[in-house]
């Protein structure tokens, strides 16, 4: 008998969620709200029916293409924010950058507090290049 195939985000809307929700809680219970914060900052700022999933094993917002991704690691949390939001907020995010990082790539130190209006203004200007 063949194995069962996952539901897809048409069959079942809230998978991308409950698949969110088990990648943060796969995170160390120290950085568990932090990612919440993020989730919701991510939420909060993109419009209504952008899509949760997951892609390349990390979140992802969907919204007539990529919005944003995040991924947890050691010390850190990289904020993805393709296209060229991140031109338009370049001297804001210079403290968030290293050398050998694309430019949508955003390192938020897991022993600061997340920048939430940065993250805010992020997310919207890269849902307006977005729009159809």
């Amino acid at each position: 008998m063949p194995a069962a195939k996952k539901p897809s985000a048409k069959a079942d809307p809230r998978a991308g969620e409950r698949a969110v929700d088990a990648y943060i809680a796969a995170a160390p219970k120290t950085v568990q709200p932090i990612l919440r914060e993020l989730r919701r900052l991510i939420k909060a700022a993109a419009p209504p029916d952008t899509q949760e999933r997951i892609s390349y094993k990390i979140p992802y917002y969907d919204y007539h293409g990529r919005l944003t991704y995040f991924a947890v690691f050691k010390d850190h949390i990289s904020f993805f924010v393709p296209g060229a939001a991140t031109a338009k907020f370049a001297s804001e995010l210079q403290k968030y950058r290293t050398r050998h990082r694309s430019e949508a790539t955003i390192i938020l130190p897991l022993d600061q507090r997340l920048p939430a209006t940065l993250i805010t203004k992020l997310v919207k200007a890269r849902a307006k290049e977005l729009s159809p």
